[in-house]
């Protein structure tokens, strides 16, 4: 059974840092790609990062460019999400999720990622 298992969310001030990490198990680690995604209420669930497991190419979505920094740890089967500078507008509800297949670059979209972890809060105060 794949799980994912997301941690490391808080409330932190603006200008603050966090990193989050994705500890999964149940699947061969280098035959998925993980993301990162974030949703707050009333709004559809976006992406903000992702990780080949080709290559370890990563992307990230514009609004986080530059301050967020994601990596992936093999021998622990973890991925993590570094978020510095944090923002009020990176509130959230954050998401890891895992893409079968080896891609290069890795998908962003939501809808190709076919398991989810529960989510870990993230709460950035102005």
């Amino acid at each position: 059974e794949v799980q994912l298992q997301a941690s490391g969310g808080g409330l932190v001030q603006a200008g603050g840092s966090l990193r989050l990490a994705c500890v999964t198990s149940g699947f061969t680690f280098d035959q998925y790609t993980i993301g990162w995604f974030r949703q707050v209420p009333g709004k559809v669930r976006e992406d903000v990062s992702c990780i080949s497991n080709i290559d370890g190419s990563t992307y990230y979505t514009e609004s986080v460019t530059g301050r967020f920094v994601i990596s992936r740890d093999t021998a622990k089967n973890t991925v993590y999400l570094q978020m510095n500078n944090l923002q009020p507008d990176d509130t959230g509800v954050y998401y890891c999720a895992a893409d079968q297949g080896q891609w290069t670059p890795c998908r962003r979209y939501p809808f190709f990622y076919d398991d989810w972890g529960q989510g870990t809060q993230v709460t950035v105060s102005s």
